[in-house]
């Protein structure tokens, strides 16, 4: 099932002009080939949540190293 480009009415696949207001359709080609390009947005945008959440990850880890280092400096300095 697919919907209409114009007023968003579901309706069946490959069907070439809308049965509620009549615009033309896209093809199957260009279908196709915005299905292709839908899941390459999908499989950069995973690869970016992933990148920033590894990020973040050594951003914590650095944050933590910094803590640990100055906690042991001010236990240096009490003695």
């Amino acid at each position: 099932m697919g919907f209409c480009i114009n007023c968003g009415q579901q309706h069946q696949d490959g069907i070439r002009f809308c049965r509620f207001c009549g615009n033309q359709q896209p093809g199957e080609q260009l279908l196709a080939r915005l299905r292709q390009e839908a899941e390459q947005i999908h499989y950069l945008r995973l690869q970016a949540q992933a990148l920033a959440q590894q990020q973040q990850l050594q951003q914590q880890q650095l944050q933590q190293q910094q803590q640990y280092s100055q906690n042991q400096y001010n236990q240096q300095q009490r003695w």
